[in-house]
Formats: C-alpha cells, sequence, structure tokens
C-alpha cells in the first residue's frame, strides 16, 4: 500500500520564536521531502494570514505543520485564506505514540508534553459510550507552540514514519486526521445555518410557552403531575436522581437506578409518564431555550468539534452538542435564502466498513447497491430486516444474549471472513492484547486496574468471585476492541471522505448569484460542509451550484472507497436529499 503524502511534499513548519523582544513574533521554516531544512522567515503573528494566503497561491504550495488546528487555522479563515493541507502535529502524536505500526515509539512516548488527556464530553449515545475512555484529546490542554518545539516534535514523527512496518497507511491516516482538523475549524467558522422561530415554535409544541427563568414549561409541568399522582406522592423531585429513587422504592417500584432502559422493565402506571418526562428533561437542558440563547448568533449554530476526539477516531464535542441533536430539532437547520441544503448519509457504513477490510465477498454482495440488512433477508439468512440489523450489531457489539445471541451464529456460516475477523480481534482484547483499525490506529492497552483483576484470578488463593469478575472483564476488553476495529475503520472511511469532499467543493467556483451570508469570507458565496456526524454530511450551497455539490458529495464516497479498499467488491451507497431543511422526508 502506498497511499499517504507524496514523498515530494514541501513542509512549512509554523511555530513562535518565544523572542522576549518580540512577543508576536513566528517563525515559519521550510522543509524538503526529508525533513531537512530549505529555508525560513521570520514576521509577525498579524502578517500570518498574507504569508499563508500569498504561499497558498505559489505553483508548489506548502503542506502545513503546526501544533493543532485549533491553535492557527481560525485566525486565517477570519482573514479569508483557507489552506489546502496540514499536518496536524498534535493529532499525528497521539496516533503514532500508539500504533502497533510504529517500530520504534519510545521517542514520541518520551515527549510527553505532546500527549492529550482524554475528552471531557458526555458519552455521544448509549450504544458507544464504552469508547468515550481514555485517549480522547482535550483541547483546553496547553501544548508548547514555540518553533523549537514543533520542529522537534516533527522529526520525531518523520523518523517513526520512515521505519514503520507500513508507511502508507500510517501517511494516509494522519493525511485524513489532519485534514479532518481543517474541515472541523471551517466548518466552526461557518457555522450552520439556524432558524431561531423553528426551533423556538418545535420547543413550544413539545415543552409549552418559554417560562420565566427557573420555571419549567406548562406540558412539562403537566406530565411531571402525572408521575406525582402515579405515584401518590404530590411532593416528589422528578429532577433529583437519589429523591427521585426514593419515591419510586416509597411507591414499590425496586429499581436500582433511574436509567429508562431499567425503568422500563417495570409495568407501573408511572414508568410512562415517566419516561415522557425524563425525555423533555433531556430536551430542555440539552437544547431548550437557554441552548438557543448562548449557541446561535447572527443565523449560525458554531459547535465545537474535536477530531480524535474518541479513542477509535470518531469525532466527539466540546462545546454545542453537535453530534447529539435530536432529529425532531432538524428542521430547526435551514438554508439561507438563494441556497439550500444537500444532506447524504451511508447506509450500514460500519458493516459495509467490515466486509471491505475482511475480504467477505459473501456480505459484501449482500448489501450492493442496496440496503445490506435487506440482502442478509433476499439471502435467506433470517427473516426479516430488523433481525439482519439485531444480528449485524450484535456481531460488532458482541451480543451473545437474546436476539443477538440466536441470531449472530448465523452469521457465521454465512459470512466466516467478516465473523472471524471481529471474533479474532475480540480474542485479542480479552487476553489482554491490542488490535489496530485498517490505516494503523491501535486501541488503548487495558488499565491496569484490568490487569490487577486478571492476576488476582489466577493466583492459587483465588475465589470464585475474583473468577467471575475476571471474565466479566475480559469480556468488556474482547467486545472492546470487537468493535475497536470496525468503528475505527469506519471513521477512518469517512475522515477520507471528509478530506475529499473538502476539496471538491472548494474547487467549484464562487456565485455572485446570493448575497453575503454570515458564514465568513471563504464560504460565503460557494458550497461548503456545515455539519458532520459519523456517517452523515450536510453541506450549504448556494441554489445554482446544487447539482454540481451533490456530485462531489458521491463522487468524494466512491473516492473513498477506492483509497481505503482498492478494488474490494463494497459500495457505500448514500442517501442524498437536496432541500430547503435538513429533514428527511
Amino acid at each position: 500500500m502506498t497511499v499517504g503524502p507524496p514523498e515530494s511534499t514541501h513542509w512549512c513548519v509554523i511555530g513562535r520564536t518565544r523572542n522576549p523582544d518580540r512577543p508576536d513574533e513566528v517563525a515559519a521554516v521550510d522543509l524538503d521531502s526529508a525533513g531537512e531544512k530549505v529555508g525560513g522567515v521570520r514576521l509577525g503573528e498579524d502578517e500570518l494570514a498574507d504569508f499563508v494566503r500569498d504561499r497558498e497561491a505559489a505553483a508548489l504550495r506548502p503542506r502545513w505543520v503546526f501544533s493543532d488546528a485549533p491553535r492557527w487555522y481560525p485566525a486565517w479563515l477570519a482573514a479569508g485564506v483557507r489552506i489546502g493541507r496540514c499536518h496536524d502535529l498534535r493529532l499525528a502524536h497521539a496516533i503514532l505514540m500508539r500504533s502497533e505500526l510504529v517500530t520504534e515509539p519510545g521517542p514520541l512516548r518520551e515527549a510527553a508534553d505532546w500527549d492529550a488527556g482524554p475528552v471531557t464530553a458526555a458519552a455521544e449515545s448509549d450504544a458507544v459510550a464504552l469508547f468515550d475512555v481514555e485517549g480522547g484529546r482535550d483541547r483546553a490542554k496547553e501544548v508548547p507552540h514555540d518553533i523549537d518545539s514543533a520542529l522537534a516534535e516533527f522529526a520525531r514523527q518523520h523518523s517513526a514514519l520512515a521505519t514503520a512496518a507500513d508507511p502508507g497507511r500510517l501517511r494516509l491516516l494522519l493525511a485524513a486526521e489532519s485534514a479532518g482538523a481543517l474541515v472541523a475549524a471551517e466548518m466552526h467558522a461557518a457555522g450552520a445555518p439556524w432558524d431561531v422561530a423553528e426551533h423556538d415554535r418545535i420547543l413550544t409544541e413539545v415543552l409549552g410557552p418559554r417560562p420565566p427563568l427557573g420555571a419549567k414549561p406548562a406540558k412539562m409541568q403537566a406530565v411531571a403531575e402525572e408521575v406525582r399522582v402515579a405515584l401518590e406522592d404530590p411532593r416528589a423531585n422528578l429532577d433529583s436522581h437519589a429523591k427521585l429513587l426514593s419515591a419510586l422504592h416509597r411507591a414499590g417500584i425496586n429499581v436500582a437506578s433511574t436509567s429508562k432502559w431499567e425503568l422500563a422493565e417495570s409495568d407501573h402506571p408511572a414508568i410512562e409518564p415517566l419516561l415522557r418526562y425524563k425525555k423533555l428533561a433531556r430536551l430542555l437542558s440539552a437544547n431548550g431555550w437557554h441552548w438557543l440563547d448562548e449557541w446561535i448568533e447572527s443565523g449560525r449554530y458554531r459547535p465545537v468539534y474535536v477530531p480524535g476526539g474518541v479513542v477509535t477516531g470518531r469525532w466527539a464535542a466540546s462545546g454545542g452538542g453537535a453530534l447529539q441533536i435530536p432529529r425532531q430539532l432538524r428542521p430547526a437547520l435551514r438554508a439561507d435564502p438563494g441556497w439550500t441544503l444537500i444532506s447524504a448519509d451511508v447506509a450500514q457504513l460500519e458493516p459495509r466498513a467490515l466486509a471491505a477490510m475482511s475480504g467477505d465477498r459473501a456480505m459484501a454482495e449482500a448489501g450492493r447497491e442496496k440496503d445490506l440488512y435487506s440482502g442478509i433477508v433476499d439471502s435467506g439468512i433470517v427473516a426479516t430486516r430488523q433481525e439482519a440489523k439485531i444480528a449485524v450489531l450484535g456481531a460488532m457489539y458482541g451480543g451473545t444474549t437474546g436476539d443477538s445471541g440466536r441470531l449472530v451464529p448465523r452469521l457465521r456460516t454465512s459470512f466466516p471472513q467478516a465473523m472471524a475477523l471481529v471474533d479474532s480481534a475480540a480474542e485479542v482484547g480479552a487476553a489482554g492484547g491490542v488490535v489496530s483499525t485498517w490505516l494503523g490506529r491501535t486501541s488503548p492497552v487495558p488499565s491496569e486496574g484490568w490487569r490487577q483483576l486478571q492476576a488476582r484470578a489466577n493466583r492459587f488463593d483465588a475465589t470464585a468471585q475474583d473468577e467471575a469478575i475476571a471474565r466479566r472483564a475480559a469480556g468488556d476488553q474482547g467486545r472492546f476492541t470487537r468493535n475497536f476495529v470496525v468503528q475505527g475503520t469506519a471513521a477512518e472511511w469517512a475522515l477520507a471522505w471528509l478530506a475529499d469532499l473538502r476539496l471538491r467543493l472548494s474547487r467549484l467556483p464562487a456565485t455572485t448569484s446570493v448575497p453575503a451570508s454570515p458564514s465568513g469570507p471563504v464560504f460565503d458565496s460557494r458550497a461548503h460542509l456545515v455539519f458532520f456526524l459519523h456517517d452523515e454530511v450536510i453541506v450549504h450551497s448556494p441554489l445554482d451550484q446544487a447539482e454540481d455539490a451533490a456530485e462531489a458529495i458521491r463522487a468524494a464516497a466512491a473516492s473513498a472507497g477506492r483509497l481505503l479498499f482498492g478494488d474490494a467488491p463494497v459500495d457505500f451507497p448514500l442517501d442524498l436529499t437536496i432541500a430547503e431543511r435538513a429533514v428527511k422526508e
């Protein structure tokens, strides 16, 4: 595999000089493909955007190297400067220091000042909460930005790649990860067009009119009263976990927590209105009127994305909750006058990535040019689409009980290569090993606490309880590594899709048919990305560019598949719509 930045790449490293006589001084150091210095300049940071603009206009544009995109790129975008390529040292460090493909990781691991701590954002969903631990990135942690530190870190990374077991894969991963950092910064700068009036209408319809500060909306209060009547407790506090749990126990509802999954197991008449109340409370707290006041300005929603924020390589969000916007609020995502939204998502991205990386032609054929789950039904493996979905998700997440336990074994007969890949990954994890994605992102080693559990179970005086706890921990780790390889590889495909789409959209001509928008000087006259969620993109486009932008989305998806998997017989079909609002029919 020989993908990745070509050897003729010209690099330009950016960093502060820490000149005591000129605290705003920045150095730009040019390096050749071997990483050797071939030139450089010093200038004030207020001159940097114009310098970058001039270099981007030159015949040989560099790949910019900097500590991290959020530190440098926003100021350039604000000045109307968009760059083509970059190498984000912080993102690259997190990948290389852990990757199994790096044969000499010592120097990178010793450079602890480039490490980033775990992301503190809430779990994106219950389904992937397992992966929101260890190895994410805390943008608040300071990383040295001086030029000497940046050059030293780049040299370490350059050396690690030169001696890697498969440098082509890693180069592609680092290029895609860094392109993702640019996309995240650009989407924040442009913002997603947001209809405040429509958002308020939806909240009013669901919750009731906006209440005074500190009060609950009327419809929410009415549902709360239903719960209290059913509990026969007019003073029950529904907003305190401890007090609600006590109220439930007093009513004879013996649950250990107030999670919706556990509550749903009870048939008490208070449960149904309580679940409705919790849903309304979630909407109010996460995306209610306070959210509107805080996150919408001049008709734009600008969340803070964190590329690589989840250990598998998926994105997280450290502000604005872009990864958790409920479907019911999608109508508020509305194009500007003269513009339109192009929404596209990939059907069953993760199982398609599994089919491609495992080389399982039968699984690939089941999804060729159609819904994969329906294709599994057509193959006679299961009876219904729902059963197919349960079976595939069970295979990827390690489901062993209930319907998953009944259906997953059928996949082993029909899709032996795909199942062998995830089963092998689970065995490695359960034994305390690590696994890697298609391009070389490697899972974190189990914690010291996990190792102590396994060691305790192997002692001569281990109890049955010690052994049971160790088995559960080993099973959890196996389920983690089982999904890591699939979710991480799907995230790599999505990054390649984003990177290619970003460049294709940038090549569309600027239009004069629409008035200037709040999207900023780079994006106010051409189609651009405004939203990304794992397997979905939304592009904001002038009406006269919509068909070209839609074709760019399709072409980028096809290109991403070829780039990662070559001629593997797997397609990645898109569900694409062009409309004023981001709402599926």
